[in-house]
């Protein structure tokens, strides 16, 4: 069995994501390492632009809510514009990610966005969410136009579509993805199953 951490790939533009990334730390039984990713590059993202009608529209929205209550999260408020362009939180994302930080600061800006209803194209709700967790503005603000940032984010991306990753949210483990709503519990079921995997082979007749 590969020791290797679950990949948990998200974009913070995805209700879904924001759904899945309040469940990672609870839902998976081992250590996951979160990977910012653009979803307008991956092969088959789904976007709420994408909808016929608004009909449509207001199904998935109600279905997302319901689903935020189920999981006992604030009432799940729309950040307007909607679907907004994540484009700087997610460089913000990659920066976090290179100073330790990706995780407090993704459920924060993740918070801002659909518990606060604030739209990250804004500067200043992602600069708010990177304050809360200790993120100094000015080295944010420098950090998301460094070019090394953006191509961090670019690579990041690429290699999600090599390994499988179409869409978000996505969790990878020993190989495998699992995509949507339902990836983490896929994903911590596979993630048991490998790992008794090895005490089984010591414990099994010769």
């Amino acid at each position: 069995m590969s020791s290797a951490p679950a990949g948990f790939y998200f974009d913070l533009a995805s209700p879904l994501a924001y759904l899945a990334a309040e469940q990672v730390l609870q839902v998976l039984p081992g250590p996951a390492e979160w990977q910012p990713v653009l979803a307008r590059e991956l092969p088959a993202a789904e976007s709420f632009d994408a909808y016929r009608c608004a009909e449509e529209h207001d199904i998935a929205r109600a279905e997302i809510e319901r689903r935020a209550h189920e999981l006992e999260l604030q009432p799940l408020r729309w950040p307007e514009p909607f679907p907004f362009d994540s484009s700087l939180a997610m460089r913000v994302a990659t920066y976090a990610r290179s100073i330790g930080r990706t995780v407090p600061f993704v459920q924060a800006a993740f918070r801002q966005a659909f518990a606060g209803g604030h739209s990250l194209e804004n500067p200043d709700f992602v600069l708010i969410a990177a304050a809360a967790c200790e993120m100094h503005p000015t080295a944010v603000l420098r950090g998301a136009e460094m070019r090394s940032v953006a191509e961090q984010l670019s690579a990041c991306t690429a290699a999600a579509v090599a390994v499988g990753v179409s869409d978000v949210p996505a969790v990878s483990v020993a190989g495998r993805i699992f995509h949507g709503e339902h990836a983490l519990a896929r994903a911590a079921a596979h993630m048991r199953e490998t790992q008794a995997q090895p005490a089984e082979a010591e414990v099994a007749p010769r």
